[in-house]
């Protein structure tokens, strides 16, 4: 399974553990560099910039030959910690960072001169060929059947038209809980996948067991779109308190939404309410849970180490 992810990273399959926003950890990231895959996490899963520098020390200290590991930055105006986190990662060092929810030209400039790969997420041509104009090292096609925030276009439409345009490689992110999802991946043109939902519910994950044991009850049939973790669609499992509440903004939201002058500032209150709301029920066995994840959960039959995880998709 050698393509150019491999060679881009180092790594033996051309497999990334998505960085998932409260689950990702250096346990996880260091059992998949173990297993001969990349690991990536969120920076915002560290609450201070000293958190975030242990962390880097520690994978450093795990690394392993045919492993990689990276960080994700959401590089918008949300994250008001971004650019305070792109200076530690340069600082630091990792094999690579994610970028997500806005420009990464300043990522890309500052992490290049550390050495520091660049993959950004982008769901379409325009902007995927923006990145790449800007000196990306891969783009991150990410689909409609992507875990949590995820694009509009099929992984055969979005990856053909990408793979076709770019001169850079694209990885395919979204429907991937098997090896015969990796294959067809891959045959669309992608050179390698970014999985996220299938390791959720890993040994190793810092999420409650009823988080895990969720990802095995539920499948395909039961993730849903909502509005009312971010203000943008993010896909979740359908459990009876998300039916409660529902999944549409308030009718305020949608008002103050239409409002260009306030439009900005209701984005970061819901981001920051839903963010809370994801972290108590990632954390805390509650009944008002709301479970991020996607559709490939499906495949998801067990709560089993990464190892297992990783061995099951390149079997």
């Amino acid at each position: 399974m050698q393509t150019k992810l491999t060679q881009l990273l180092n790594i033996q399959y051309p497999i990334i553990q998505a960085p998932m926003f409260l689950v990702s950890n250096v346990a996880m990231v260091t059992e998949a560099m173990k297993a001969g895959i990349a690991g990536c996490i969120p920076a915002l899963n560290y609450r201070t910039l000293d958190q975030l520098r242990e962390a880097i020390h520690e994978l450093k200290a795990n690394k392993v030959e045919g492993g990689s590991f990276g960080f994700n930055l959401i590089v918008n105006k949300s994250n008001i910690k971004y650019k305070e986190q792109l200076r530690v990662l340069c600082e630091e060092g990792c094999d690579f960072i994610i970028t997500s929810l806005g420009s990464p030209e300043e990522t890309i400039n500052q992490a290049h001169k550390a050495g520091i790969k660049v993959f950004c997420d982008v769901t379409d041509l325009r902007f995927a060929k923006k990145v790449e104009q800007l000196g990306a090292d891969a783009a991150i096609a990410v689909n409609n059947e992507a875990g949590g925030h995820r694009g509009n276009l099929s992984p055969q439409e979005l990856t053909n038209q990408l793979s076709k345009a770019l001169n850079i490689p694209v990885i395919s992110a979204g429907g991937v809980g098997c090896k015969a999802d990796i294959d067809k991946m891959l045959s669309y043109g992608a050179e390698g996948v970014s999985v996220g939902s299938p390791f959720i519910a890993s040994v190793e994950a810092g999420v409650t067991d009823e988080y895990k044991q969720a990802c095995v009850d539920y499948g395909e049939k039961d993730i849903i779109m909502t509005e009312r973790i971010s203000g943008t669609p993010c896909t979740v499992i359908n459990t009876p308190y998300v039916q409660k509440i529902g999944t549409k903004q308030t009718w305020l939201e949608r008002v103050l939404n239409k409002n260009k002058k306030l439009k900005k500032w209701v984005k970061m209150i819901r981001f920051s309410i839903g963010m809370k709301a994801t972290e108590n029920a990632a954390k805390k066995a509650t009944y008002k849970t709301v479970w991020v994840a996607g559709p490939s959960i499906e495949h998801t039959k067990a709560i089993l180490p990464i190892k297992d995880i990783v061995a099951n998709l390149i079997a």
